[in-house]
């Protein structure tokens, strides 16, 4: 049986979600939801949630005049205006973030297509990419966008699933314990991917072994009939193989690994191409992305494909069709001759160090780097150390000019400083439009540009401030 918007009743949703119903016909049709009020679609339920800077109950009024079709609000919350109205669906639950989650397990269950999740402390978003770019060569696949990983974003996106889907591809992240565990119980994955463990998320998970417990509820979660598929090169990830019933399948660079890579070798700055090796099948394979990491993704994403039955040509095609993500090492073209990676989505020490190696494989000779740093958000109690650590890091890769934004700036400064980086090349910006015109000031042709930082320390502003500034060249490489 499968499931469709506009054939789901209000009284299937009430009963899937454990509410109550004090108003409306429980057999009128269900034609959608709606979490935001501006981008309300008439006719759609407005399901109000419940954050830490908004209360979707405060717009209810204007769902209302965008002619939403229901509600599904929090029981003791007032009902004001329009809500009155006998005519109108509206359901009543104790909370609904957890109505969201049991709503998507229902429709999941209803749809009963191939669900992969893929999880992680770095890798996870381009894994996810790249198996969809594969999967989507042989069926009608969904993959959730964007980043939504998380308890909102991996529900709406199983509730845009279609009756004529056959492969779910999604993300699945997390800031604490239990996340990656009620994630499981909502998209009940058939194959299931863990493709590191890292220095993420410690504030809330204490140390590396409380990561990989967090990502090992993945497994934990999964059927004993599913399939799990997990970095081998990796100790803790593969370490996390004991707490799983079912099969086991590993990627890497080691030989004992059922799907590796053989001869790694870089075509251009920004290409490489390397055979994979699945069960004895060589595979010819390029990607449109330099950096040992990214053969890591891109072997996790051919286990998942050769796990879902693709054929080898498809792996390959796939592959090679993929173009890198906004954000993430998406290298842009300059004028001048310069060349800047845009990896400004996210950062954590393991995540630094893996790019750093690939710049350094990819700077062409002679080539200066300069190096614009955001913060790394929530490293715990070892966060200084590790902002130390990068600037190290950073000034032993050769860079010529650093700037650093956010309160632990200084500490990278100090750390560039002890590994002989001249302090008069380093500078300490206030903000975004400040750290713009240092690098600005300090590129000069033929310059490497690398910007990395937390999400929420925002230097996709830096980059859209260094391309207004420079330009753009006409010949933009893999830039997408």
């Amino acid at each position: 049986m499968t499931v469709k918007w506009g054939e789901v009743t209000i009284g299937e949703l009430v009963a899937a979600i454990g509410g109550r119903q004090v108003s409306g016909s429980p057999d009128e049709a269900a034609q959608g939801l709606c979490t935001d009020s501006r981008t309300m679609v008439p006719g759609h339920l407005f399901l109000a949630l419940e954050g830490e800077r908004y209360d979707g109950h405060d717009f209810l009024d204007e769902a209302l005049r965008a002619r939403a079709g229901g509600f599904i609000v929090e029981e003791g919350k007032p009902l004001e205006g329009g809500l009155g109205d006998k005519n109108l669906a509206v359901i009543t639950v104790s909370s609904t973030l957890a109505a969201l989650g049991d709503m998507a397990s229902w429709w999941r269950k209803r749809w009963g297509g191939t669900v992969i999740a893929i999880t992680g402390s770095n890798g996870k978003s381009t894994t996810k990419e790249m198996a969809a770019a594969m999967l989507s060569l042989k069926a009608k696949t969904m993959k959730s966008p964007g980043n939504f990983n998380n308890l909102i974003g991996l529900p709406l996106s199983i509730l845009s699933l279609e009756p004529d889907h056959e492969l779910a591809v999604l993300e699945m992240g997390m800031n604490a314990v239990g996340e990656i565990a009620r994630l499981t119980q909502i998209a009940e994955p058939d194959i299931g991917v863990i493709t590191n463990v890292a220095s993420a998320h410690l504030e809330g998970l204490g140390d590396l072994k409380g990561v990989a417990a967090a990502k090992g509820e993945l497994l934990r979660g999964m059927s004993p009939q599913a399939l799990a598929i997990l970095n081998g090169d990796d100790e803790l990830t593969r370490g996390l193989a004991s707490t799983f019933k079912g099969r086991t399948v590993t990627f890497g660079l080691g030989k004992e690994n059922r799907v590796r890579a053989e001869g790694i070798r870089i075509a251009e700055a920004s290409t490489q191409s390397f055979d994979i090796i699945i069960n004895g099948e060589r595979i010819p394979a390029t990607i449109y992305l330099p950096g040992v990491h990214n053969v890591l993704n891109a072997l996790a994403g051919a286990a998942v494909a050769w796990c879902a039955s693709l054929p080898s040509e498809l792996i390959a095609r796939g592959l090679g069709g993929f173009r890198p993500l906004k954000g993430r090492f998406q290298i842009l073209e300059l004028k001048g001759k310069i060349r800047l990676i845009d990896d400004t989505y996210n950062a954590n020490p393991a995540s630094l160090g893996a790019a750093l190696q690939a710049i350094e494989r990819m700077r062409e000779k002679g080539q200066d780097l300069v190096v614009g740093l955001g913060e790394m958000l929530e490293l715990g109690a070892d966060t200084s150390r590790y902002h130390y650590d990068a600037g190290k890091e950073i000034a032993n890769r050769g860079a010529r000019f650093l700037a650093v934004l956010g309160k632990h700036g200084h500490e990278v400064m100090e750390g560039a400083w002890k590994e002989g980086m001249d302090p008069g090349k380093t500078v300490h910006a206030s903000d975004h439009s400040e750290m713009i015109e240092a690098i600005k000031a300090n590129v000069r042709e033929g310059d490497l540009v690398f910007l990395k930082g937390s999400r929420r320390v925002g230097l996709d502003k830096v980059v859209e401030g260094i391309k207004e500034a420079l330009g753009m060249s006409k010949e933009q490489g893999n830039a997408v």
